[in-house]
């Protein structure tokens, strides 16, 4: 039994600023088919990226919602909101906090509830950790389906249990990846744009916070640049520790061999102009730059804190934040003798293509009415 009309979507974000969260469901929002699948888009009011103009012009809509320090009028709202809105599926991309947003659903009357795992945690971020770790056993109690961006992901918020049992579905941080792929003339216009034509580039593209670790990542490019004095840091995105992260790198007198390059919407281009991939990150589910940066034939020095699924070129590189900056500074100077090449091939054949990865989550959301439909008709029969 087919629906007349497309499968609606409450997909909750909460905060949208500058984030892989919105990026990743705005990707498949426009890689799904709409005339069989609408998203609409919960995010709080202080939200920035998240375009309206886009995703009305899709069928889709925003819908502001409280910020969840309120809890109770978070849930209150939610549950009338998703009431008024008819909708098949809320697919909660918020993590630990996805037990409230569920709730919310469940006492709607909603009968599909997709918890999506998108993250882990850090030790470094105690006051949030004790919330998390509070709420994550949790967080599945009232879904229906369990997603994750990644297994480390899906361990960290639903258990090894469910894992093992075959619960949850991974739903890859997927990307265009052919916008990705190494192009050498965009690289020679980049370059030059930025005048970096003669520099060796230490790239990282993400929102300035604590997650990311920034701070640490100025202290590898301060022992980088003290060992070779042709390379520069270029740095996009914004966010609560940018002051913090720029006065750092004058302290240590290197601010004018970095460039800060703010939020910007052509991250593929400069992908482009790069020479290595830095992301030091304290904790990630599997971050999405990671994606990019491979799909543009980058070498990439990650974290030990971030999964190692998110090699998928043989070109990542993993370092332990136990080791000082003098070892990554050693460790992104090796890049230099690496020889990119087009990769995003095989970015493909790991599974990270935004159209076969939209495919698949619409199969999935069909699935869930096909068998809701086929309970229905079975229990009719039996009446």
């Amino acid at each position: 039994m087919q629906q007349d009309r497309p499968i609606r979507v409450a997909q909750v974000i909460g905060m949208a600023i500058d984030g892989g969260v919105e990026s990743i469901i705005m990707n498949l929002y426009r890689n799904v088919d709409h005339t069989k699948v609408q998203f609409d888009f919960f995010v709080e009011s202080t939200s920035k990226i998240i375009d309206k103009s886009v995703i009305e012009a899709m069928g889709g809509n925003i819908v502001i919602i409280p910020h969840y320090s309120n809890i109770f009028k978070y849930v209150s709202t939610l549950k009338k909101l998703f009431k008024a809105g008819n909708y098949d599926i809320v697919h909660s991309n918020m993590n630990a906090l996805s037990l409230f947003v569920l709730y919310a659903a469940k006492k709607a009357g909603i009968k599909h509830r997709i918890a999506h795992s998108h993250s882990t945690s850090s030790k470094k971020e105690k006051a949030k950790n004790l919330v998390k770790n509070l709420l994550r056993p949790f967080s599945k109690l009232y879904a229906t389906t369990l997603f994750a961006c990644s297994k480390l992901a899906g361990r960290w918020l639903f258990g090894k249990k469910a894992m093992e049992k075959g619960r949850v579905t991974i739903i890859n941080n997927a990307i265009d990846v052919n916008k990705f792929s190494y192009n050498e003339a965009v690289r020679d216009e980049v370059r030059k744009e930025l005048n970096i034509e003669d520099k060796f580039v230490l790239g990282n593209i993400g929102r300035l916070m604590n997650q990311k670790n920034h701070l640490f990542l100025i202290d590898i490019f301060k022992k980088t640049h003290q060992i070779d004095k042709s390379t520069v840091l270029v740095v996009a995105g914004s966010g609560e520790l940018e002051d913090k992260v720029k006065n750092k790198a004058k302290k240590l007198e290197i601010y004018e061999n970095i460039l800060f390059l703010g939020s910007i919407s052509d991250t593929y281009r400069i992908y482009q102009a790069f020479d290595c991939f830095v992301l030091p990150s304290f904790y990630e589910g599997l971050p999405v730059v990671s994606v990019e940066a491979q799909a543009a034939g980058l070498p990439c020095l990650l974290s030990n804190k971030i999964t190692p699924e998110a090699d998928m070129t043989g070109n990542v590189e993993f370092g332990s934040l136990d080791r000082n900056a003098h070892h990554w500074a050693t460790k992104v100077l090796r890049f230099k003798k690496f020889k990119r090449k087009d990769t995003s091939q095989m970015v493909i054949e790991a599974g990270f293509d935004i159209k076969a990865e939209a495919s698949k989550l619409q199969l999935l959301y069909a699935k869930m009415i096909e068998e809701t439909s086929q309970k229905h008709c079975s229990k009719k029969q039996r009446i």
